[in-house]
C-alpha cells in the first residue's frame, strides 16, 4: 500500500507538502516523490528503501516552490509520474493495484502508445494509469474510463494548472480525506498528516468520487456512491497509523477494542503479563491488558523508527533482515514469565516464528500465548500491494500439510467452529512453537471496527469479493467517441471557504 498527499495553498505549499507526505512513511517502503507546480513543474523521486523520506528530500524540498503539489510514499513503483498530454502537462500519484496491467499495456502498445518507466517488474503502474486517463475526451472522462478498464483498485491525485484532481477508487477500498485550514486545502490517505499541519477534517471522498481542489476550494466533478462501498478492514488492524481515522473511526480505538475482544475469549488462561509486537500490536495489547487486568509490559522493543515494517518490502530476504534487526528482547522482562503476545496478524508466519517467538524462548519465557487481531489470512489481496499468492500464507501452508495438497474449497477451514479450522490452528501453533494460539473471529473484528460488515472488505479472510471486482471492462480503453455521461452536474460542495 502506498500513501498519497496533496495540498493547494494561498502561498508556497512546500513545507506542508514535505511534512504531509512524510506522515505516510509507514505505508510505503520503496520510493518517495513530490511534484510542485509554481511557474513550472518541479519533481523529485528518491529511493527510500534504506533511508527515511525526510533525510532523502531535505535538500530537494528547500529548492522547490509553488502553491500546489502532490507527494507519495510508494510501495513499489517510482512516482509521481509527469506526462505532457493532449490535456496539457500533469503529474499524477496513485495508490492501489491493477490486476490486468499486462492486458491493458498490450492494448495501449498495439495502438502505438509507448511507455518510458519500464523495469524488470514491468510497466510502472502509475504511468499506465496516466496513459489510460489520456485516452479520454477530458480528464474527468479519462479517469472514469480508467476506472472502467482496470481490474483492481486505484485512488489518485492528479496535479495540473487547474489544481489537484482527487479520485477515490470505486470500491472505496482505499481512503481519501479532504482537510482544510484558513489558507489551504489538502487531501490525504492518512488523516494523521493533518493535525500537526494545522488541518481539520472536512469530509471523506465517496467511492468513485472525483473532486477538483484549487485556491477557491473544492469542486465536485463527479459524485460517488451508488455502487460497491467496502473499505479495507486491514487499515484498522495493521496498515494504518494509530492517529489516523477512516470513515470517522480512529485506528487506535479499534485496536484497543480488538484487544478487549481477544481477552474476553481467554478466560481459560492465566498469564503474568501482556505485550504487543511493535508497533501495530501495541494497541491490541493495551486493549487486552485493560480487559484482562493483567499488566502491559514491553518484552520486545523496536530500535528507532528507522526500521520500517517487515511485512511490506517486496523480497523475503529484506523482510527477514528487518524482522531480525528491529526487535530487541529485554531478558529481564521475559525470563520466567507466561506472556500473551498480541500481534496484528499472522501472514506468512516466518518472522513471528524465527524473530519474535524464538527471541522470547531464548530469553527464558515460561509460556507464550499468541493472539492475532484478525482471523487466518486465506486469500492474497486483490486490491493493493500485499501478499500476492496463496502459497505465502501460513494458513494455506497448514492446509497443504493437513490435506497433502492444495485444495480449492477452503470453506471448512474458514469456519471457526469446524474441526478442520481447529486442526489448522493447532498445526500453525505447533509450527510457530507457541503454548497456545487463538485468532480473532471475523465477527469480533467487525465489532471492533464498528462499521457495518457490508461496508468492509474482508476478502483476504473470507474470499468474498465485490461482484463488480471480477467483471471485465465494459468500455474499450482507446474508444474515442464520447463516453456515456454518468452524472452531468458539476456542483460546488459545502467545502467552499468563507469569502474574506
Amino acid at each position: 500500500m502506498s500513501g498519497i498527499f496533496g495540498v493547494v495553498s494561498k502561498g508556497n505549499c512546500i513545507d506542508t507538502l514535505f511534512y504531509g507526505t512524510d506522515y505516510h512513511s509507514h505505508l510505503g517502503t520503496e520510493f518517495g516523490g513530490m511534484a510542485v507546480l509554481g511557474e513550472e513543474f518541479t519533481r523529485h523521486i528518491r529511493d527510500v528503501s534504506q533511508s527515511q523520506f525526510k533525510s532523502k528530500f531535505y535538500d530537494d524540498y528547500r529548492h522547490m516552490k509553488g502553491n500546489k503539489g502532490i507527494g507519495v510514499i510508494s510501495a513499489s513503483d517510482e512516482q509521481p509520474i509527469y506526462l505532457n498530454s493532449k490535456f496539457g502537462p500533469f503529474s499524477i500519484a496513485t495508490n492501489g493495484i491493477v490486476e490486468n496491467a499486462e492486458e491493458l499495456t498490450a492494448k495501449l502498445l498495439s495502438k502505438g502508445i509507448s511507455f518510458s518507466e519500464v523495469s524488470s517488474k514491468g510497466v510502472n503502474t502509475t504511468e499506465l494509469i496516466a496513459k489510460l486517463i489520456s485516452q479520454g475526451n477530458n480528464l474527468i472522462d479519462g479517469i472514469e474510463r480508467m476506472f472502467d478498464a482496470i481490474e483492481g483498485s486505484i485512488s489518485l491525485l492528479l496535479l495540473n494548472r487547474a489544481g489537484i484532481y482527487a479520485a477515490r477508487d470505486r470500491f472505496g477500498y482505499t481512503p481519501l480525506v479532504i482537510g482544510k485550514r484558513q489558507d489551504a486545502w489538502a487531501v490525504t490517505s492518512e488523516t494523521c498528516a493533518f493535525p500537526n499541519n494545522g488541518f481539520e477534517i472536512a469530509r471523506n471522498l465517496e467511492p468513485g468520487e472525483i473532486v477538483l481542489i484549487n485556491e477557491d476550494g473544492v469542486v465536485q466533478r463527479r459524485p460517488g456512491g451508488g455502487g460497491v462501498d467496502q473499505i479495507c478492514a486491514f487499515l484498522w488492524i495493521y496498515t494504518g497509523f494509530p492517529a489516523s481515522s477512516y470513515e470517522g473511526v480512529n485506528v487506535e480505538i479499534v485496536r484497543e477494542r480488538s484487544g478487549r475482544y481477544l481477552a474476553k475469549r481467554d478466560a481459560d488462561i492465566d498469564v503474568d503479563l501482556v505485550s504487543g509486537v511493535p508497533d501495530s500490536g501495541f494497541g491490541h495489547g493495551l486493549g487486552y491488558a485493560m480487559e484482562s487486568g493483567k499488566p502491559f509490559r514491553r518484552p520486545l522493543v523496536k530500535y528507532t523508527p528507522g526500521y520500517g515494517r517487515s511485512y511490506t518490502p517486496p523480497s523475503q530476504q529484506t523482510r527477514d533482515l528487518i524482522a531480525k534487526m528491529k526487535l530487541i528482547p529485554i531478558k529481564e522482562v521475559i525470563e520466567g514469565n507466561s506472556i500473551v503476545v498480541c500481534e496484528d496478524s499472522i501472514v506468512r508466519g516466518t518472522q513471528l516464528k524465527n524473530f519474535t517467538i524464538k527471541k522470547l524462548w531464548d530469553c527464558g519465557a515460561r509460556e507464550i500465548h499468541v493472539r492475532p487481531a484478525c482471523p487466518p489470512l486465506m486469500f492474497p489481496c486483490r486490491f493493493n500491494l500485499s501478499t500476492r499468492s496463496t502459497s505465502e500464507l501460513a494458513a494455506r501452508k497448514a492446509i497443504r500439510a493437513i490435506e497433502g495438497h492444495d485444495i480449492k474449497d477452503v470453506s471448512q477451514y474458514i469456519d471457526g467452529n469446524s474441526k478442520k479450522y481447529k486442526k489448522m490452528v493447532e498445526w500453525i501453533a505447533k509450527d510457530l512453537d507457541v503454548s497456545t494460539l487463538r485468532y480473532q473471529t471475523v465477527d469480533d473484528m467487525v465489532k471492533s471496527i464498528g462499521c457495518p460488515k457490508d461496508k468492509l472488505c474482508l476478502y483476504c479472510w473470507t474470499g468474498e469479493c465485490p461482484k463488480s471486482a471480477s467483471q471485465k471492462p465494459a468500455i474499450d480503453i482507446v474508444e474515442t467517441k464520447k463516453a456515456p455521461q454518468r452524472r452531468t452536474a458539476e456542483r460546488k460542495t459545502p467545502l467552499q471557504p468563507q469569502s474574506s
